[in-house]
């Protein structure tokens, strides 16, 4: 069986920035232990699979471990291939989901994703999380990601994890979000997932579903520019609109080939 494979950069305009993720199209699904080598063998944060179902099409993500709920940055790079790559004519593709329907308008190059508002609400610190920071938090939130809130942009470039220690929580399907103002950005942010085979997420866009109605509360404004501000570095143009959260970006293709299944 051959299938193509298409990765990308999500995030970003520049190769090798943003977040990797990998776009596999399927004409029928796989069965679910086939879809979790393929994301296993790719060895990229996530893998995106599709399947078109007349006016939506059928997306599911997986890392190399387990399958998420939700992820923005293979959710934009999907939409990236499908317009850029494959000829999708529609300038809104309309995706169904474990979190619903979820829609991608394509504007002046940018993706703009519809996704679900995550507030965050007041929580405890478990032990484990606190060990393993190398700086400890001002205030900490929950939804589905712990959300780390910190003084300055400094303590956030700086945050190291014991991941011996760390990876003695298990989240899933969840992780831990570091965040506090930017300098140059109305905030930024790190995300890191305990006992993932890539501990540090370069660009999370599912997490800005929790970071947007925060900050947005925060700073009093609905129209935020966000930087994640991993080694890859990632840039994101958010909204926050109540219920549903927009959170947009570029993208860049870095490869194009093909999967030979026996």
């Amino acid at each position: 069986m051959k299938l193509n494979l298409y990765q990308i950069d999500a995030f970003t305009e520049k190769t090798f920035g943003g977040n990797q993720a990998c776009v596999v199209p399927l004409e029928e699904w796989l069965s679910d232990e086939m879809l979790l080598k393929i994301a296993n063998e790719n060895a990229v944060a996530e893998t995106a699979f599709f399947v078109e179902k007349g006016k939506k099409i059928h997306l599911r993500w997986f890392t190399p471990e387990i399958e998420m709920d939700l992820c923005g940055h293979a959710t934009l790079a999907t939409a990236h291939c499908l317009k850029q790559i494959l000829g999708h004519k529609s300038d809104k593709i309309v995706f169904e989901t474990l979190s619903g329907d979820l829609t991608v308008a394509v504007e002046n190059g940018l993706y703009k994703m519809d996704f679900p508002s995550r507030m965050p609400l007041k929580a405890n610190l478990p032990a484990v999380i606190e060990n393993a920071i190398s700086i400890k938090p001002k205030e900490v939130f929950k939804s589905r990601d712990y959300v780390l809130v910190y003084d300055n942009e400094s303590q956030i470039r700086n945050i190291t994890v014991d991941r011996q220690i760390f990876d003695q929580i298990n989240l899933d399907p969840g992780g831990v979000i570091v965040t506090a103002k930017g300098d140059k950005s109305d905030f930024v942010s790190r995300f890191f997932t305990p006992q993932a085979s890539i501990l540090e997420d370069p660009v999370t866009g599912s997490a800005h579903c929790s970071l947007i109605p925060f900050w947005a509360g925060r700073l009093n404004k609905k129209e935020l520019y966000a930087l994640q501000v991993s080694e890859r570095l990632g840039e994101l143009f958010c909204e926050d609109r109540g219920e549903r959260v927009t959170i947009s970006g570029r993208a860049k293709t870095y490869s194009i080939g093909n999967i030979w299944i026996e």
